[in-house]
């Protein structure tokens, strides 16, 4: 974008002369309204030369603004293009690390159940009688901690494989 001030100064400034030599051109004679007139005899070589001059440079003007303004908008379709990429990424790691959250929670319950029923067992054992239901509730305790931790961990493998995808597909082209 600002490339195109320099431009666009350029582009007033060769404006700006063409005004003045236009105004400085020879106008035609008599008639109204430019019926019927007489046009003054040719201009001199010279103040062609420049309006030609100046047209040309005009011209040139015209053509790198607009150059400059299909690389504007190649650049903005950039920038949307890479918006839109980080967007979509954005919402996907989101989603991984709610997944990520839940699992740990049901981590943190799963061992805090664990806890309970090996103190529950414990103290059994310290009585010298241990229940089969204390014994049961412990191992079903255990249990559930295993499939949360393990549940967790394919949670992490999920996002590990997502980042990798996009660097095995992008090696592969």
């Amino acid at each position: 974008m600002s490339d195109l001030v320099p431009v666009e100064r350029r582009l007033a400034a060769a404006l700006d002369r063409i005004a003045r030599h236009a105004d400085k051109a020879p106008r035609t004679r008599g008639g109204v309204f430019g019926l019927g007139a007489r046009p003054d005899p040719q201009p001199d070589p010279e103040q062609a030369a420049l309006i030609a001059g100046l047209r040309e440079a005009l011209e040139k003007e015209r053509a790198a603004n607009a150059q400059l303004s299909e690389r504007v908008h190649q650049v903005k379709q950039r920038q949307e293009t890479t918006i839109a990429q980080l967007e979509r990424r954005l919402a996907r790691l989101t989603e991984q690390l709610d997944l990520q959250s839940l699992e740990m929670l049901r981590l943190k319950k799963a061992n805090s159940r664990l806890i309970e029923a090996n103190t529950g067992l414990r103290e059994a054992q310290i009585e010298a009688f241990p229940d089969a239901t204390l014994i049961n509730k412990s191992i079903s305790a255990e249990l559930e901690a295993l499939q949360a931790e393990r549940r967790a961990e394919m949670a992490e493998m999920e996002e590990i494989l997502s980042e990798l995808k996009p660097l095995v597909s992008a090696d592969s082209r």
